[in-house]
């Protein structure tokens, strides 16, 4: 993921960690605290546990990939204003 600042790389790819790591915690501490119950409720517990964490990265990964659509369509409308120069 190349973004046009090095700081805004680093801030997304750091949140992105976070969130992942959101979704990992939030996962384990849901699912350990319920084994002991019932294998399915844990499960069950464990999903509903990462859920957080799952969107969180899911909006990040919306806001990367709109980021880099906006980035091919500034450089389609440099070629395309080339292209209506030299026929111009």
């Amino acid at each position: 993921m190349r973004f046009e600042s090095r700081t805004l790389g680093f801030v997304i790819n750091f949140l992105l960690g976070v969130a992942w790591a959101m979704m990992l915690i939030g996962a384990l501490t849901s699912f350990l605290s319920f084994y002991q119950s019932s294998i399915l409720f844990a499960i069950v517990s464990a999903l509903i546990g990462a859920i957080p964490g799952l969107l969180g990265v899911l909006l990040l990964e919306y806001f990367i990939t709109d980021k880099e659509k906006l980035a091919e369509l500034k450089k389609q409308t440099a070629l395309l204003e080339k292209l209506a120069d030299k026929e111009g």
